[in-house]
């Protein structure tokens, strides 16, 4: 039993042991919440970088378009002979300011008539895209050109017959507009005499001269009146003719003769030469003239009180015509007329006489254009041109 006892005793012992050798037991922990975490800041989409800006394509900078160059050869009036020369030279002067990038101009005086040639050939060893020439007696010398050079172009003023495919020519039917002159000066006479005279006798110059001489004409059948016309004989083909259109001194003389006989009206058909009489009218005092071409009162406007009208001859219109041609590369050769109809000829009365014709008469010389237009009254002589 003892024995049993000191076993029992001795395996309490063990037990004891054991348990006291055991770790300890690990108490379970509380779960804990989980801390919440924040999602992180939501980061900004990077702002969206820009495409760089086109580059541009360079400007091509275009050559500066060549001027035309226009050139004008001169009769022996000069350019500014307040007449045919100084017109056609405003219609080139009309082309430079109407288009300042395309036109260009010059010009070169013929002193006398050999320098026709010579000219036209200085022109053409230029380079001119047009050469213009002026009046009817460098219509050999145009020709001669225009023949040996097709590849130059050119125009000329008062020869309407030549036919050449590089070349425009130009006429003007001025006994229209001269008819209404002669017209208003039979009808403003005081003295019941007009009178008139040319430079040089040919048809272009003569035309004035008939046309004016046929006005007077109408105007005494219409009136029962009987104006004298001095200076031209329709009939004859015969009347005064100084021979040039440079001398103011021949006009002078001319002024005087035709003023002494009587004419208080005078229509100088010969460019510079008629303001020799322009001049002899201011010294007396006395009479009018009627002036050709262009406007003789703006053309003298310290003499404007003695220019009653003029017969226009709107070849400035041609010029600038012909000009735009070449500018719209559509050049026509040919001849073109100036009429009343289409505005190459007319009347215009003088800035201070205007005012000072009569209504009724000038109502009379509108009635008379329109017929003229109308082909009911004819202003050149029957058989002559």
């Amino acid at each position: 039993m003892n024995r049993f006892v000191k076993i029992l005793s001795l395996l309490v012992l063990l037990s004891l042991l054991v348990a006291a050798c055991a770790p300890a037991a690990t108490p379970t922990p509380e779960p804990q919440q989980p801390v919440a975490t924040e999602a992180p800041a939501a980061t900004e989409a990077p702002a969206a970088t820009e495409a760089p800006a086109a580059t541009e394509a360079p400007t091509v900078t275009e050559a500066p378009a060549k001027k035309l160059l226009i050139c004008q050869v001169t009769d022996v009036g000069g350019i500014d002979d307040k007449s045919f020369n100084a017109t056609a030279w405003k219609g080139v002067q009309d082309a430079m300011a109407k288009y300042p990038d395309l036109v260009e101009g010059k010009y070169l005086e013929s002193q006398q008539q050999a320098d026709y040639e010579v000219n036209i050939n200085a022109f053409l060893e230029q380079g001119c895209d047009l050469i213009i020439t002026v009046g009817f007696l460098l219509a050999d010398a145009t020709a001669a050109a225009a023949q040996a050079n097709p590849n130059q172009l050119f125009a000329t003023i008062d020869v309407d017959y030549l036919d050449f495919p590089n070349l425009r020519g130009s006429g003007f039917a001025i006994d229209q507009a001269t008819f209404l002159n002669g017209y208003l000066a039979a009808g403003m006479t005081k003295t019941g005499k007009v009178g008139t005279y040319v430079g040089i006798a040919f048809p272009a110059t003569t035309k004035f001269m008939d046309g004016f001489a046929l006005g007077v004409a109408e105007y005494n059948k219409v009136h029962g009146t009987n104006v004298q016309v001095l200076g031209w004989d329709v009939e004859k083909r015969q009347g005064l003719e100084v021979g040039n259109f440079e001398s103011t001194d021949d006009g002078r003389k001319m002024g005087e003769t035709l003023m002494d006989e009587g004419a208080d009206i005078i229509m100088p058909v010969a460019g510079p030469v008629g303001l020799g009489t322009l001049a002899v009218m201011e010294e007396r005092d006395f009479g009018l003239l009627i002036g050709v071409d262009n406007d003789w009162s703006l053309a003298n406007p310290d003499k404007a009180k003695y220019v009653l009208s003029n017969a226009m001859k709107n070849m400035d219109l041609f010029v600038l015509e012909t000009i735009e041609m070449l500018i719209n590369d559509n050049f026509q050769s040919g001849n073109w007329i100036g009429t009343l109809e289409n505005g190459g000829v007319g009347l215009k009365y003088g800035s201070e006489w205007e005012s000072q014709v009569p209504d009724s008469l000038k109502q009379e010389i509108a009635d008379i254009l329109q017929k003229i237009v109308n082909g009911e009254i004819a202003t050149l002589p029957e058989g002559v041109y």
